[in-house]
């Protein structure tokens, strides 16, 4: 478990490790796996936090992208059985399947339905209301990338902080005698932690406002759905 869980974390700090090869390629082949080591030892607890952290937005990134999605906020073959049903005039099928295919799309009709026999203004803010409330809900999910994405670069800065204690302590300890390899781990650490905290915040802030983006336009799309179906309802000027 432990060896996957490093793996993995290679693999989404290789920029970081690349970063540290300042030797000649002769000495990088054998010492690798040392290195890999020592990274990891000189980014210490709040390098590996940072670490977890990547992991678990790189998780609610691919969660958020596969969910996301215009099929699944308004799959087409439900706004198709949607339509048809309005077509027909079967209002009481139509709110049974909102009940039973709950999404996006469902969810702000639903809000409308029982507004039938009232005026149309009444139907139409219910339905403007459902489409903030339900647009609220995935703005919600995305804000712990948001998160995220600002705490990484604040745990960076506050294990160079540490990093940088560490080695005046040691300059302290050693009455100004200390030399640079004695001071080397707690400035390597510093480094570490505030790259690592870059390397999170970058990508995850860049994944944030995609799918930021793609919220907005998708309820702006699904929103012209629903007007559209509910338009029938609006009173006609004489």
């Amino acid at each position: 478990m432990t060896s996957t869980f490093h793996a993995l974390l290679l693999t989404f700090f290789a920029p970081a490790l690349w970063a540290q090869e300042g030797e000649a390629a002769a000495d990088a082949a054998p010492a690798g796996g040392d290195k890999a080591s020592s990274f990891f030892q000189d980014a210490g607890t709040i390098g590996l936090v940072i670490m977890v952290l990547s992991v678990v937005a790189l998780t609610l990134i691919i969660k958020e992208i596969m969910a996301m999605r215009r099929d699944q906020l308004a799959p087409p073959e439900l706004v198709d059985e949607m339509e048809a049903l309005f077509e027909a005039g079967e209002y009481q099928e139509a709110i049974e399947l909102c009940e039973t295919e709950p999404c996006y799309f469902t969810n702000i009709v639903a809000a409308g339905l029982p507004k039938l026999n009232a005026n149309f203004d009444a139907m139409e803010k219910s339905l403007e209301e459902m489409v903030e409330e339900e647009t609220i809900k995935l703005h919600a999910r995305l804000s712990w990338l948001s998160l995220i994405a600002g705490v990484a670069p604040m745990l960076g800065l506050m294990g160079t902080v540490n990093g940088m204690i560490g080695a005046f302590a040691k300059i302290a300890e050693l009455k100004g005698q200390a030399t640079p390899d004695q001071l080397a781990g707690s400035i390597a650490g510093a480094l570490i932690t505030t790259m690592l905290g870059l390397i999170v915040a970058v990508p995850v802030t860049a994944a944030f406002v995609f799918l930021r983006n793609r919220v907005v336009s998708y309820s702006l799309e699904i929103s012209a759905v629903v007007e559209d179906l509910f338009e029938r309802f609006r009173p006609r000027d004489a």
